[in-house]
C-alpha cells in the first residue's frame, strides 16, 4: 500500500473536525475496553461467589452459621450471600417482635427483593454505557465521514482538472472515520449482549433462590403459629438443611 494511504498519513492529513472526531472514537473505544474487561472479570467473581454460597447453602450448613458467615464477609461475600444475609436479618429482627408466621416470610422476602435490587444496580453498573456506544458511535463516524467528505470536495472544487488520484485521499480520509466509529461499536455490542445474558442468568438464580429460602423460612414457622410460639420455635432451626 502505498505510504500515502496509510492510516496515520490518513488521520494526519485529515480535516480538523474530523480529527477531533476520531479523537473521540478513540477515547471511546479505549473506555469502552476498559469497561468490557472490568465487567467481565466482576461478572466471574459474582458467578464463581454465587455457585460457593450455594454449594455451602446446600450442603448442611446450619441457617445460623451461614448468616454469622455472611455476615462476617459483608461486601467481600457473593451477592447471593447478601441477599440471604438480608432476608435473615429481617426475619430475625420481625421474630423479636412476635408477629405471626406470614409476616415473618413476607418482611424477609421483601427484605431480600430490597437486597436483589441492589446487588442488580451493582451488577448492571457500566451496561448502559457500552449499549451508548454500540449505538452511537457509528453515527459519530458517519458524521465524521460526512464533514471529511464535504471538505474534501471543497478542496476539489478549486482545481481545473479532477482525476482518482485527486479525489481518492480526500474521501479515504473520511472513510476512516466511519471505520473507527465501527472499530468502537463492534465490541460494544458483542460485550453488551453477552453480559446481559449472563446478568439475566443471575436474576434468574437470585429469584430462584429466594423463594426457595422463604419456603424453607414457611416450613420453619407455620407450625409454630403467632405470638408466643413464633418467637420461642423459630430459633430452632435444622442443622442439616437437607432436612428442610
Amino acid at each position: 500500500m502505498n505510504q500515502n494511504f496509510s492510516i496515520v498519513s490518513l488521520v494526519l492529513g485529515a480535516s480538523t473536525v474530523v480529527q477531533i472526531v476520531l479523537a473521540l472514537l478513540l477515547a471511546v473505544s479505549l473506555a469502552s475496553w476498559t469497561v468490557i474487561f472490568r465487567k467481565y472479570f466482576s461478572l466471574k467473581s459474582a458467578r464463581l461467589k454465587t455457585d460457593d454460597f450455594e454449594q455451602e447453602f446446600w450442603s448442611g450448613s446450619s441457617l445460623n452459621d451461614l448468616y454469622q458467615a455472611a455476615v462476617a464477609a459483608a461486601r467481600k461475600g457473593s451477592p447471593l450471600q447478601r441477599i440471604f444475609a438480608s432476608g435473615m436479618r429481617e426475619f430475625l429482627k420481625l421474630r423479636e417482635r412476635r408477629l405471626d408466621a406470614s409476616t415473618l416470610v413476607d418482611g424477609a422476602r421483601r427484605a431480600m427483593r430490597a437486597a436483589q435490587q441492589r446487588e442488580m444496580d451493582v451488577i448492571e453498573a457500566n451496561l448502559s454505557f457500552l449499549a451508548s456506544v454500540a449505538s452511537v458511535s457509528p453515527y459519530v463516524g458517519l458524521f465524521g465521514t460526512v464533514w471529511g467528505i464535504m471538505h474534501a470536495f471543497v478542496g476539489l472544487s478549486n482545481l481545473q482538472q479532477v482525476t482518482l488520484a485527486t479525489v481518492a485521499p480526500g474521501i479515504a480520509e473520511a472513510l476512516v472515520a466511519t471505520a473507527i466509529g465501527l472499530f468502537a461499536a463492534i465490541p460494544a455490542v458483542i460485550a453488551y449482549n453477552f453480559f446481559a445474558r449472563d446478568i439475566d442468568r443471575l436474576a434468574i438464580r437470585f429469584e430462584s433462590f429466594m423463594e426457595e429460602f422463604s419456603n424453607i423460612l414457611q416450613r420453619q414457622v407455620a407450625p409454630m403459629g403467632a405470638g408466643s410460639g413464633v418467637a420461642a420455635g423459630a430459633s430452632r432451626f435444622p442443622a442439616d438443611i437437607g432436612e428442610r
